[in-house]
Formats: C-alpha cells, sequence, structure tokens
C-alpha cells in the first residue's frame, strides 16, 4: 500500500510538478477611514449616491444605470473627458445603515494594477460628535501569476488602492472639515 501511495505521488509530481510550486497571488485589503465634522446624513447626502462620484477629486464624470438599485452600474471616466475609465457594478446599497459596496467590473491595469476589486463605503456617527467614513477594499494584485512585475505587484496594488481612498477621504475632509476641530 505504501509503494502504491508513493508511486501515486511521484506521478502528480512528473504530470504536474506546478501543483507543488504553485503560489499564486493572496488577496490583498485596505481600509482607510477619516473622521468630519458633518453629521452623517450631510456626508451620505455626498457620497451615498451610487450614480454619482463627483466629491473625488479624480472623478471627471461618472455616468450610469439604476440608481441605487443592485446590480447598477456606473462608469467613471478619470481626469478629463478623455480620461481612462473604471467600470462598476453595486451589488450592496443600505441607505438607512449609510452603507454600500460595488465591484469593478473593468479596469486597465495601467490605471489602478488590481484584479478582482470589491470595496464598501460606510457612514457611521461618532460618539463625540461628527462623522466616520470608512472607506475598505479587497483585491489581487494586477499581475494574477508568480513574479509579478514591480509595478503590478502586491505592493503596488495597495499603495494604488491606498492613494485612490486617501485622495477621496482627504476631499471630504476638506469639504467637511476634521471632527473634534
Amino acid at each position: 500500500m505504501k509503494r502504491r501511495t508513493v508511486i501515486a505521488a511521484t506521478a502528480a509530481l512528473v504530470v504536474s510538478p506546478s501543483l507543488v510550486l504553485a503560489h499564486g497571488p493572496t488577496r490583498q485589503k485596505v481600509t482607510l477611514s477619516v473622521a468630519v465634522a458633518a453629521s452623517p446624513e450631510e456626508v451620505w447626502a455626498v457620497i451615498g449616491n451610487f450614480q454619482d462620484m463627483s466629491w473625488h477629486p479624480a472623478v471627471f464624470a461618472t455616468t450610469g444605470t439604476n440608481g441605487n438599485a443592485i446590480d447598477a452600474t456606473r462608469i467613471l471616466t478619470l481626469g478629463d473627458a478623455n480620461g481612462p475609465r473604471i467600470d462598476e457594478v453595486l451589488y450592496k446599497h443600505d441607505a438607512e445603515k449609510m452603507t454600500y459596496s460595488y465591484r469593478i467590473t473593468e479596469v486597465s491595469v495601467d490605471v489602478l494594477p488590481v484584479t478582482n476589486y470589491s470595496s464598501h463605503l460606510k457612514v457611521s456617527p461618532r460618539e463625540d460628535g461628527g462623522t466616520l467614513i470608512e472607506w475598505r477594499g479587497a483585491f489581487y494584485r494586477g499581475y494574477p501569476n508568480n513574479d509579478p512585475p514591480e509595478h503590478l505587484n502586491d505592493d503596488a496594488a495597495v499603495v494604488a488602492v491606498m492613494n485612490v481612498y486617501k485622495a477621496g477621504l482627504d476631499a471630504l475632509v476638506d469639504r467637511f472639515g476634521v471632527a473634534g476641530s
């Protein structure tokens, strides 16, 4: 019986050595949050509409379909009218809880070096006044195979997503002020 097991394991290595050496990418996660001086209702009025991302400084235009309904879509045009785009779909929206979740369905890795990206935006009251805005995402790097080029590796993906979140959250701080100040 032992001999058959050893032969089977050896045969598997000969047929598919990549099974032993395979090490694909790991899912990366980023969470950034900021406390602003406005009420949750004021903040939600600005960021709660999936079809309007004009509050983010990188977004030139947002077009989409189906409002805040599940499976609504939006296309973000970045920079200017001829800029790159990101296509997204909404998969959760709860206006009462002031939260929504969406996925990127299409983006060039030259624009955002990620694949299989999903994100969650949440607005909640702070005990000492103001609002906490949390933006979190999960994704894989832009290069799905082993030995990615530097601009498509895990670090590049994390930095790129952090920069997107930071730019958006900084714009909201500029708009609403810092909580407690």
